[in-house]
């Protein structure tokens, strides 16, 4: 058995991940990828929401920890 995660759920995930809004506070309305990076180590401290967007958070504080935001280039207009 493959003990990696799937790639094209990864994959489809990233995709989410470059397309998801803040849906409530500041920077409602913003796409998450836009966050500044101040604001996503907040949260990272207080503890993430519960839920989807918790979980996209955490994704995008491991992305900007690592310096990694380029990788949404592709994603931007």
């Amino acid at each position: 058995m493959n003990d990696q995660p799937d790639q094209s759920l990864q994959a489809e995930q990233f995709k989410k991940l470059a397309h998801y809004r803040m849906p409530f506070g500041k920077y409602k309305g913003a796409l998450l990828i836009d966050l500044p990076e101040p604001y996503v180590v907040w949260f990272h401290k207080q503890g993430f929401p519960k839920g989807e967007l918790g979980v996209m958070l955490g994704i995008l504080y491991e992305i900007k920890l690592n310096g990694l935001e380029y990788l949404f280039k592709p994603f931007r207009k």
